[in-house]
C-alpha cells in the first residue's frame, strides 16, 4: 500500500483528533475546453489518467508533468468515514486549490470557492450516505483573464524572467473532518504581553444554549492557567492569563500549549488543540522594536517553489528544512513573496522563532481597474483571518510593486483601501500597502534597489544621510517613518 503524501496534519494551530487525510492517488483528466459540466465529468467514472494530490499536475511529483496551460482540471476519489464519525457534522477542507474550485460529493454540489491562496470549507454532512461516497472536484484556472492573482506563475508557456511553472488545481492537502453538532469554528488570538495574558474570541456554530468554553494553557507540560466564560450569541471571548511570561523572539520560538473545549456542564462537546507565543511588535521612529527591543530585520525573499514540487513542498522536512538553511545562512526571517505560504511553512517558523512577512500573490491583478479591488480583497481578507493568530507574522504586504506616480487615481485609491482594509482586520501588525512601488498609505516605506556595486549603495544607505529615493515621484518618502530595502542583490 503506497504512503499518504504529506500526511501531517495541515492546521497545527487548530487540530482535532477526528480527521481523514485523502491525499494520495486520484483519478484525473485535463480538460482543455472548460466543457467538462456539460461533458458529464461529474459523473465520468474513471476519469482519464491519475494524479498524486496535492501535488499540482506541472509538478514532477504529481505523476502528471503536464507544463502547458490548462483551463481546467478534474479529480476524482472515494473515501468512506470511519464509524466515529456517525452523527457528526463532516468538513471538507481544502489546503489550496488554484483558482475556482467547485466540489460534488455523490452528485450533489457541496460548494465553490475563487481563489489560488486561501484555505476553504465546505460542509458535506447532508450529502453522505452510508459506506462508499464519491468526491469530484474540478479546478478551473484562466491565469491570463486579468482577473486572478497568480504571483510568480508565468503567463507564458515557459518560465521567464521571475516568472516560474505553473500552479494549476489542488496544491495543498484535502481532508476530512468530523465534528459535533455544536463545535468551535474559529478563534481570534490577541497577545498581551503588558499584563501577561491572551485574549481569545472564540466563534461556535450550532446551538450552545447553557455551554461554555475552557481554555487550559501549559508551557513544556506545565500547566500555566485556565480560564472559563459562557458562549453567548455563538461567541467567547475570554482573558488567559498565564503564571510564567516566556516571550516568543527572533531565534527563540517560545510556544505555549493551548486546549479549547466547549463544554455543557462538566462534559465535552468539542475540544481543539492548538497554540499561542506572547510577543509585541511596535516601532521606535525608524526602529523596529520586538518585545520592547530593537531587532534589525536580516530578511531572505522567500518565492516558495520547489524543482520537484513547484509550489507544494515534497515534505513536511523540506518546510523545515527550507528555515534551518536560512538561519544558518545568518539570516532571521523571511518576506514570503507572491505567494500565500501553507500553514505547516508558518508552524515551523513559529517553532524556530524565524520572523515573517505574509503577502498575497498580486501580480496578475492591475489595481488600477475597478473589477479587481473585490476579487483581490475578498481572498486576501480570507488569507488575513486565516493567518491572525501566528506569531511569526510580524507584517502585511498586500501588493508587490504597483506602479504608476503618486496621486495616480484609481491606483493610489485601491492601495489605500487595502491598506485600511488590512488595518481593519489586523490592527496588531504592520502593512505595507505596495512593496517597492507606488505608495499611498503605508506604516514602512518600502523600496527595491538592484545597484550592484556596492560602493553605490553605501553611498545612498549612510545612516545620518538623506534617505535615497529611486522614485521620488512616486513613493514620497516622508522622512519620519521605518523604512525597508526588501529587494537588493538579485545576484545572477
Amino acid at each position: 500500500m503506497q504512503s499518504i503524501p504529506r500526511p501531517e496534519h495541515p492546521r497545527p494551530q487548530f487540530v482535532r483528533p477526528s480527521w481523514l487525510n485523502l491525499n494520495g492517488d486520484w483519478q484525473f483528466e485535463i480538460d482543455h475546453g472548460a466543457s467538462g459540466r456539460a461533458r458529464g465529468l461529474v459523473e465520468k467514472d474513471p476519469l482519464d489518467a491519475s494524479i498524486l494530490v496535492p501535488f499540482c499536475p506541472e509538478s514532477g511529483l504529481s505523476g502528471v508533468s503536464h507544463k502547458d496551460f490548462m483551463a481546467a482540471v478534474w479529480y476524482r476519489r472515494s473515501f468512506t468515514l470511519p464509524e466515529e464519525a456517525a452523527g457528526c457534522r463532516v468538513l471538507l477542507h481544502f489546503g489550496a486549490v488554484d483558482y475556482r474550485c467547485e466540489a460534488w460529493v455523490n452528485g450533489q454540489s457541496v460548494g465553490v470557492h475563487e481563489g489560488g491562496y486561501a484555505s476553504f470549507t465546505f460542509e458535506i454532512t447532508d450529502q453522505l450516505k452510508s459506506g462508499e461516497n464519491t468526491l469530484v472536484v474540478c479546478a478551473d484556472d484562466n491565469l491570463r483573464s486579468g482577473r486572478q492573482p497568480y504571483g510568480k506563475q508565468s503567463s507564458r508557456y515557459a518560465s521567464f524572467g521571475c516568472s516560474y511553472t505553473r500552479t494549476t488545481g489542488i496544491w495543498q492537502t484535502v481532508w476530512l473532518e468530523w465534528v459535533p453538532k455544536t463545535y468551535i469554528s474559529s478563534v481570534r488570538m490577541i497577545p498581551d504581553v503588558a499584563n501577561g495574558c491572551m485574549h481569545l474570541d472564540a466563534a461556535v456554530c450550532g446551538r450552545a444554549d447553557g455551554m461554555a468554553l475552557s481554555a487550559e494553557a501549559s508551557f513544556c507540560g506545565a500547566p500555566q492557567g485556565s480560564a472559563r466564560c459562557l458562549v453567548d450569541g455563538g461567541r467567547a471571548r475570554l482573558t488567559l492569563s498565564v503564571r510564567d511570561v516566556h516571550l516568543w523572539n527572533v531565534g527563540e520560538g517560545n510556544l505555549y500549549d493551548l486546549r479549547l473545549s466547549l463544554k455543557q456542564g462538566d462534559a465535552d462537546v468539542d475540544t481543539v488543540d492548538s497554540y499561542f507565543a506572547l510577543r509585541t511588535i511596535s516601532f521606535d521612529g525608524k526602529k523596529c522594536l520586538i518585545n520592547g527591543r530593537p531587532v534589525f530585520q536580516r530578511l531572505v525573499l522567500d518565492q516558495g517553489f520547489y524543482p520537484d514540487g513547484i509550489y507544494t513542498a515534497p515534505s513536511d522536512e523540506a518546510l523545515r528544512g527550507d528555515i534551518e538553511l536560512s538561519l544558518a545562512m545568518g539570516f532571521n526571517g523571511a518576506r514570503l513573496h507572491q505567494k500565500v505560504f501553507e500553514q505547516r511553512y508558518l508552524y515551523w517558523a513559529d517553532r524556530l522563532g524565524y520572523l515573517c512577512w505574509g503577502e498575497m500573490a498580486s501580480w496578475g491583478i492591475d489595481p488600477a481597474r475597478p473589477h479587481t479591488m473585490g476579487i483581490f480583497l475578498r481572498e486576501w481578507l480570507e488569507v488575513v483571518a486565516r493567518d491572525f493568530n501566528v506569531p511569526c507574522i510580524v507584517g502585511w504586504c498586500p501588493y508587490n510593486e504597483v506602479w504608476g506616480e503618486s496621486n495616480d487615481g484609481l491606483r493610489e485609491l485601491t492601495l489605500q483601501m487595502t491598506y485600511r482594509a488590512t488595518k481593519a482586520a489586523d490592527p496588531t501588525r504592520p502593512v505595507i500597502d505596495a512593496s517597492g512601488g507606488l505608495h499611498a498609505e503605508t506604516d514602512i516605506y518600502d523600496t527595491h534597489d538592484y545597484e550592484q556595486k556596492p560602493e553605490v549603495y553605501e553611498a545612498r544607505y549612510k545612516p545620518g544621510e538623506p534617505l535615497y529615493d529611486q522614485f521620488a515621484r512616486r513613493q514620497k518618502y516622508d522622512g519620519k517613518k521605518p523604512m525597508f530595502v526588501s529587494e537588493y542583490g538579485g545576484i545572477g
